[in-house]
């Protein structure tokens, strides 16, 4: 059974700058929650409470928001504020999770990297700390189902439009039922007319620690970055992987636009908001 979770949160952010110069990009809220709670959630829905969050620089605030805040605790109480009060202990109570620091931004290969100590030799699911996922069944989930059946890598798989293939990366795989792939290669954004396929990974991984000696093998790329894509090519030439395609959708947050898109449709199921941002959505349809 899989214990443990890394959610890299280290980079920078630029595409949401100037929103990024002092916050977190996975700090950024949807509605009300920020992005990397979200996250979190995820994987206590799955049944995974030992977390390791790898963080850089200016990313102090992630810890703060899962540690208590006594003082604002005593304000919620002293004024009667009940259920906040109840929900600000709650994010601090959902897993147990520990910070280590990625020293310099090398690269998502590297962040992985820095795991490999708190995962010792166990096999571990990596969540992306800037990707929400709906879906009814947690996407974690769905890959963990699989991995007790195969006990193999594994990667999250999202079907994209062909036009956008060079935007992720992309396997090269067999179908071997209906929605999992035995993989035969990762390409890392391709060209229309080079990639293998149009499914890419969504940001959700089990690995075993086989990675870190492949990732410990792994050159920098033009960038100067370890890709935890090029560490896979090497693993999956000498074991099996598994990609399973999402039974749900990876919300597109990783742009301005679709953002702004997501926090209309959150806010769009929030009770408490819903009737009141239909009627502001019909009304600013009219004028425009």
């Amino acid at each position: 059974m899989i214990r443990k979770a890394v959610i890299p949160a280290a980079g920078f952010g630029t595409r949401f700058l100037p929103a990024t110069k002092s916050q977190p990009k996975e700090m950024l809220p949807i509605v009300d929650t920020p992005v990397i709670q979200y996250v979190v959630e995820e994987a206590v829905s799955a049944g995974i409470t030992d977390i390791l969050m790898v963080i850089g620089k200016g990313k102090r605030s992630i810890e703060e928001h899962f540690d208590r805040s006594f003082q604002l605790e005593a304000q919620l109480r002293a004024k009667g504020k009940e259920t906040e009060l109840k929900a600000m202990r709650q994010i601090s109570e959902l897993a147990d999770i520990h910070f280590v620091w990625q020293k310099e931004l090398n690269g998502l290969g590297d962040a992985v990297y820095c795991a490999r100590h708190h995962v010792n030799d166990e096999p571990f699911v990596v969540l992306l700390g800037d990707t929400i996922m709906e879906a009814s069944k947690p996407p974690v989930r769905q890959l963990l189902e699989v991995f007790e059946r195969y006990q193999e890598p594994m990667v999250l798989l999202e079907k994209v439009q062909r036009e956008r293939v060079s935007r992720y990366g992309v396997i090269d795989g067999k179908e071997i039922e209906p929605g999992l792939y035995l993989v035969k290669d990762f390409v890392e954004k391709p060209g229309i007319d080079e990639a293998p396929s149009n499914l890419a990974i969504a940001s959700r991984y089990i690995l075993t620690p086989e990675i870190f000696e492949y990732l410990g093998r792994t050159e920098p790329d033009k960038a100067g970055e370890i890709q935890l894509t090029d560490a896979m090519r090497m693993m999956v030439r000498q074991r099996k992987m598994y990609g399973l395609v999402l039974e749900g959708r990876r919300c597109d947050i990783g742009n301005k636009e679709g953002f702004v898109r997501t926090n209309i449709e959150f806010a769009l199921r929030r009770p408490d908001m819903a009737e009141n941002m239909r009627e502001y959505i019909k009304r600013l349809a009219k004028e425009l």
